[in-house]
């Protein structure tokens, strides 16, 4: 199904039908701040090993980020974070950022397997807040690549997306074009700020 979202106007039956789809097992095509992703409900074992496979991984070695609407909704899988590393986040949240943080058991749960770190992403991106919002818990996500354009590694046009894709995901969302550049992955798991990939987002140490 492709559906078209208009970020500045954003139809809520339109998200409902995203968040149903997403309950009922299925993958999603999803715009954020950087690139398209490719997610679904992280408390599915179903979704997420179909998410696995998609990317060709075993669950326990997926390297999946979680899309969450706010840092309230962080909490639950991420251990307490020291002053400096809330204010961080604060600072450049939501935005185009992962940060590599300390995980609790409830991620290791999820993947089956001894998990110490977790990526996590509040995209600056209206129609991805919206949907993890609504499902009430994060989407496991990963990045939507195109490994068929010698040039770009990534889908900006939606459409293009659809028409390679479209058996493969229960939803496709149109939400305009995308970046071409991914996020900047911080890692704060060493007691400081180390960037792991510098990508669109920008943080002055």
């Amino acid at each position: 199904m492709f559906i078209e979202i208009n970020p500045d106007n954003i139809d809520q039956r339109l998200i409902q039908q995203v968040v149903d789809s997403l309950r009922g097992g299925n993958l999603i095509v999803f715009p954020t701040d950087t690139v398209y992703a490719v997610g679904c409900d992280v408390k599915n074992k179903k979704a997420l090993a179909e998410l696995a496979k998609w990317k060709n991984v075993k669950i326990q070695k997926a390297q999946f980020s979680m899309i969450c609407s706010d840092l309230g909704q962080v909490s639950e899988y991420v251990r307490q974070l020291d002053r400096s590393t809330f204010r961080l986040l604060k600072q450049h949240l939501p935005g185009p950022f992962t940060f590599i943080l300390e995980a609790t058991g409830e991620v290791s749960k999820l993947f089956e397997a001894s998990k110490k770190e977790i990526g996590i992403r509040i995209p600056d991106n209206k129609i991805a807040l919206a949907i993890v919002e609504q499902l009430g818990n994060p989407m496991a996500s990963t990045s939507m690549h195109d490994g068929e354009d010698e040039i770009a590694d990534y889908f900006a046009d939606p459409y293009a997306i659809y028409e390679r894709y479209d058996d493969n995901f229960g939803v496709i969302i149109d939400g305009g074009y995308g970046h071409l550049e991914a996020s900047t992955i911080v890692d704060c798991t060493g007691g400081g700020i180390d960037i792991i990939r510098q990508g669109i987002g920008k943080i002055d140490l």
